[in-house]
Formats: structure tokens, C-alpha cells, sequence
């Protein structure tokens, strides 16, 4: 048996530093060509550093009602106008934008890691194990999102948590689906082979070698339904599932202000604008990770 000396692994584990940090700045040079992949970036720059910076860039306080101020028009004093109850709504959207970036991180960082599981062990595994994993999927893929997350939310109960854990529910079968179709794709690759021959175990070939594979089409999957879990949120808000009052969740400010659309435009149009934006933001940085990530559109380019 051939010993390796100490010296050489750790050149070795050195080599293997530095190729990726060469792989991740020639992404980032490719990523920096795409203007509007950096107009998206850009967008979800400014909502993270609204949510973090929101008690030092909001003007008023979001949850105190200032009645002699109900629904004043956009002014100095008041960016964007004030509400029924007189609260800044300015202020509102910027801590509306970390219950924004809560649900749309709580979603994702369950959703995609059970999906990518469910879908690599079934590719990979196969037969009766495959036909039960998939026929849940089938399941919960039949039914609308929005109506299975209506469901779920109205069975928990409302409230921003439980309004995430519904919508968890219903993201996870696209993930299993796209991870699964990559697992068929590699399960029988020459290097797994290898790794079988060599004793490895399933559970080490799943997440040693399966899983991995699977990650840029799961990266890529996951910024493009960011933009449709925050439009399931605001709805599961309007209509009173989501985050409760007087919490400044973006769909419950379009919901109370849409009594007063026609005459004070503002209280309504704002909350929503501002989800316009963040899923716009979400969606062209979708679309340059998968122009970047997807090995087909890489080599036409």
C-alpha cells in the first residue's frame, strides 16, 4: 500500500482551495457581464439592507397610530403617506421587508433540503422505493399551490410561521422532481460505479456524489420560486392566514388599504409595488444563475 506523505495531502487540499476560488471568481466575472442579473442583484441588496438598517432608515414608528394623521397623502413628513390608522407606511414597508425575507428563508431552507433528498434517494434507489416517493409527490403536486397552502394554514392556524410551514408543504414536489430526473441522469455514471466497486455505501453515493450534482439545477430552481413564495405569502396575508395585525406584512397592507383605492391610492399601491419590485429582483437573478449554472446555455454561449 502506498503511503502519502503529509506534505503532499496537504499541497494537494491546497490545489483544491485555490481551483475553487478560480471557479468562483470566474463566475463572479460572468455574473458581473449580466446586467440583469446585477439589476436583480442590486434589487435584493437594497431589501436586505432595508431589512437590517430599518430601525436606523425608518422615519416614524411602524405600529404607533397617529389618528390626526389617518391617511394623509405623500408628503416630506411622510414619504410614502400614512395609513388608516395614521402609522408612516414608508417605515411599514421596510419592516415589512424582514417578514419579507423571514418567510422567503424559512420556506426555502426546508422546502429545497427535503426536496433534494426525497428526489436523490428515489432516483438513485429506484424501484418500489421511487414508485412510493414519487406517487407523494404526484399527490401533493395535483392540487394548486395556493389552494394546498389555503389548506394547511387554515387547519395550523394563522400567523406568519404557520403561513411558511404551509407553503413548505407545497414547495418541496418541484425540488424532488428536478433532483430525482438529475439522480437517473448519474446513478449509473462511470465515477459511481467506481465508488460502488469500491465499497461505498448508498447512503454515501446519495449524499457524497448524487446530491452535489443536483445542486446548481436546485440552486437555480430556488431563486426563480422566490418570487412565487412571496406572492403566495402577501396572499395568504390579504386575506388574513399570514402574519396577523399589526405586524407590517405587505399582502395585509394591500388588504386593509383596499378600501380606500380609488380615493387614497397610495395605502394599497405602495405594499404592492413593493412586492412587485422584490419579485421582479428575484426573478432576473433567477435567470442569470440558470444562463450561468446550466451547462447547455454555457457552452451555446
Amino acid at each position: 500500500m502506498t503511503v502519502v506523505p503529509i506534505d503532499a495531502r496537504a499541497e494537494s487540499r491546497r490545489q483544491l482551495r485555490r481551483a475553487r476560488l478560480g471557479e468562483l471568481q470566474q463566475f463572479a466575472r460572468r455574473f458581473a457581464r449580466n446586467p440583469l442579473g446585477m439589476l436583480g442583484l442590486l434589487i435584493l441588496g437594497l431589501l436586505v439592507l432595508a431589512a437590517v438598517f430599518a430601525p436606523l432608515l425608518a422615519t416614524h414608528d411602524p405600529y404607533l397610530p397617529e389618528l390626526v394623521r389617518r391617511l394623509s397623502a405623500p408628503s416630506a413628513q411622510n414619504w410614502f403617506g400614512t395609513d388608516e390608522l395614521g402609522r408612516d407606511i414608508f417605515s411599514r414597508i421596510l419592516y415589512g421587508a424582514r417578514l419579507t425575507l423571514l418567510i422567503v428563508g424559512l420556506v426555502v431552507a426546508t422546502s429545497a433540503p427535503i426536496g433534494l433528498v426525497v428526489g436523490a434517494v428515489a432516483g438513485t434507489a429506484g424501484g418500489w422505493v421511487d414508485a412510493v416517493f414519487m406517487r407523494i409527490t404526484d399527490v401533493f403536486l395535483a392540487v394548486p399551490k395556493l389552494l394546498l397552502a389555503l389548506a394547511f394554514v387554515a387547519a395550523l392556524g394563522p400567523g406568519i410561521v404557520n403561513a411558511a410551514l404551509a407553503i413548505t408543504l407545497t414547495a418541496w414536489p418541484p425540488y424532488a422532481r428536478l433532483a430525482r430526473a438529475e439522480a437517473l441522469i448519474v446513478r449509473d455514471s462511470d465515477y459511481v460505479n467506481a465508488v460502488r466497486l469500491a465499497g461505498g455505501s448508498e447512503f454515501r453515493i446519495v449524499f457524497r456524489h448524487i446530491i452535489p450534482m443536483c445542486l446548481s439545477s436546485v440552486i437555480v430552481r430556488m431563486t426563480l420560486d422566490m418570487a412565487g413564495i412571496i406572492l403566495t405569502a402577501a396572499g395568504l396575508g390579504f386575506i388574513g392566514l399570514g402574519a396577523q395585525p399589526p405586524l407590517p406584512e405587505w399582502g395585509a397592507m394591500i388588504s386593509t388599504g383596499r378600501k380606500f383605492i380609488f380615493d387614497q391610492w397610495w395605502v394599497a399601491t405602495i405594499p404592492g409595488f413593493a412586492i412587485f419590485v422584490v419579485s421582479l429582483g428575484f426573478n432576473l437573478l433567477g435567470d442569470a444563475m440558470r444562463d450561468l449554472l446550466d451547462p447547455h446555455l454555457r457552452r451555446r454561449a
